[in-house]
């Protein structure tokens, strides 16, 4: 990844010559390849996605699609045994080299599995990211938090509750309050690690229609276990098999003329 300053915990090594930037591209990856000490989890990645896209990663449990993820938010700095090597390119600038760790998780924010909602109340949850960063003005926070919740589509369900614990919201809608949270960082990306995985069809629902809605003005990747959720919302869909990026083509292709058999296997039910 270039000339590179090591992390606490991963190791990175990389090339003296950066790889070209795709034309384009928010996110250009090239021959990235992950290890926890001997076992090598990620083998030879190739991805690019453009500003304003969606892309879905599918595969089955273990394959390689969170730990990818994982990558693009440095979420492995800690972890002692972690070494990457290759190119992973933010708008042609190396994440792992000349992009500070508290910036590179201002611009490409984190949603998980599972709602994870500070103990505190909803208007603090959405406002405790931009007050680490410095913003104090109660009038621009005020703002920013009601603009948050607006486009996170829960601002008409909790305007009147503000001051209410996070905690005391449903499950769909701690949910969104994340996605919230991570939009009042003004983020670039947004990462989804299943999302809609421990919620309800009708919470899934308005998941879905949200993310949608913020491809607008937000790269997007998210991993699913659902394929007809990655057929549904996502432009480009990425299928995982043991740490191997076995397909990445525009989702329509992906699911009515896949390139490779194992992809085929896959979508059609004969694993998985």
């Amino acid at each position: 990844m270039g000339k590179s300053t090591e992390p606490a915990g991963a190791h990175i090594e990389g090339a003296e010559i950066e790889t070209p930037r795709t034309e384009g591209s928010k996110l250009d990856i090239r021959n990235l390849n992950l290890y926890y000490g001997d076992f090598q989890a990620l083998k030879g990645i190739d991805f690019t996605l453009n500003p304003r896209e969606i892309a879905a990663l599918i595969g089955p449990s273990g394959c390689g699609k969170s730990t990818f993820i994982r990558v693009l938010n440095r979420m492995n700095d800690l972890v002692p045994s972690c070494r990457i090597t290759g190119d992973v390119l933010l708008d042609g600038a190396d994440i792992y080299g000349s992009i500070d760790v508290t910036e590179l998780r201002s611009r490409v924010g984190m949603v998980f599995q599972k709602p994870n909602p500070f103990n505190m109340s909803i208007f603090d949850n959405i406002a405790y990211g931009p007050r680490m960063r410095g913003l104090r003005d109660k009038h621009l926070l005020a703002e920013l938090v009601e603009t948050s919740l607006v486009k996170s589509a829960l601002w008409g369900e909790v305007k009147d509750r503000l001051r209410k614990s996070a905690l005391s919201l449903s499950g769909g809608q701690q949910q969104r309050l994340c996605i919230a949270r991570s939009i009042a960082m003004e983020p670039e990306i947004i990462l989804m690690d299943e999302p809609t995985s421990a919620l309800d069809p009708l919470a899934t629902g308005r998941i879905e229609e949200l993310m949608v809605d913020l491809k607008r003005d937000y790269t997007i990747i998210i991993v699913t276990h659902a394929m007809h959720q990655a057929s549904r919302i996502s432009d480009r869909t990425a299928f995982f098999l043991l740490g191997e990026l076995i397909e990445y083509r525009d989702t329509k292709e992906v699911f009515t003329d896949p390139a490779d058999k194992r992809t085929e296997d896959y979508i059609s039910g004969r694993f998985g």
